[in-house]
């Protein structure tokens, strides 16, 4: 790839799928670097900058946050130091993940449950609505913050 730094940022949005406002956006948090300026004030965009944003956009997608990031992009800027604080990072997505997949599936069974029970009758009789007014009929609790 070319270390040339003239690119425009709807060219770094197209090669990265990435759209203008986000790059705009990781600029302004400190996630991407400020690019130089041309004589017209327009960013310059190099290979680099897609390479950090290519980064940041799959860490996204595997659902780290911000701050994680912000944190891996540093680790990253130091490849000769021991990798264990990125992994420590990883393994705290992966409980929080787990975390998050244990109240989904409760969640799941009891929107199932509530919706094989509905009778089809009236308002007054719906599971649903009476399970949504009182939790104390829910089976399970572990969905309360899915």
């Amino acid at each position: 790839m070319t270390d040339r730094k003239d690119f425009t940022i709807g060219w770094l949005a197209r090669r990265t799928g990435c759209k203008v406002q986000t790059i705009r956006y990781y600029e302004q948090i400190g996630l991407m670097p400020e690019p130089p300026r041309s004589d017209g004030n327009r960013r310059l965009y190099g290979a680099e900058f897609a390479d950090r944003l290519n980064f940041i956009r799959h860490s996204r997608d595997l659902g780290f946050s911000l701050g994680a990031i912000r944190e891996l992009l540093s680790l990253a800027e130091n490849p000769d130091q021991s990798c264990a604080a990125a992994d420590k990072l990883a393994r705290t997505h992966l409980q929080d993940v787990n975390s998050r997949i244990a109240r989904l599936s409760a969640l799941k069974t009891e929107l199932e449950r509530m919706s094989q029970q509905c009778s089809g009758g009236k308002i007054s009789e719906c599971l649903v609505i009476e399970v949504l007014a009182d939790h104390s009929k829910c089976v399970s609790d572990e969905h309360q913050t899915a």
